[in-house]
């Protein structure tokens, strides 16, 4: 008989989660009626976090995505009415891409989904049990040592 695999275990329970808020997430944004896919909403989100427009490279590059994707993503969301490509203006051969009105206003929308659909994955805990899960997810993500 075969020891059981605690770490085994604990991958398989963490994709599980992972798949789940990917599912509640996707489920949120459709009842929304955005028509925005989740890496459209990703890129939404990344750009937003820029204090300048950034070029596709940039994008590309905190997306972890060749840069074809982007251009992808940017052309989907130009057609939609949320993003827009702007000449550089240090140098016109460069192309920005800035959020429009519109694509603020689904960034509030999408904000708004992410949050209720955290709400629903997190609703069967109590508030000390949050508190134990953001420092351990803390630790994951950060990948050090919890102190005690």
């Amino acid at each position: 008989m075969t020891a059981p695999d605690p770490d085994g275990l604990l991958a398989e329970q963490l994709l599980r989660l992972t798949r789940r808020v990917h599912r509640i997430q996707k489920r949120h944004l459709e009842r929304r009626e955005l028509g925005i896919t989740p890496a459209q909403s990703r890129l939404l989100r990344t750009l937003a976090h820029y204090a300048s427009p950034p070029r596709m490279a940039d994008l590309a590059e905190r997306l972890e995505v060749v840069p074809r994707a982007v251009t992808t993503l940017v052309d989907g969301l130009e057609a939609s009415g949320k993003v827009r490509r702007v000449p550089d203006p240090a140098n016109r051969r460069v192309i920005r891409i800035e959020l429009t009105d519109e694509g603020r206003a689904a960034l509030r929308e999408l904000h708004a989904a992410r949050r209720s659909a955290a709400e629903e994955i997190l609703a069967p805990l109590g508030e000390e049990q949050r508190e134990v899960l953001g420092r351990l997810l803390d630790t994951l993500i950060d990948g050090t040592a919890a102190t005690r």
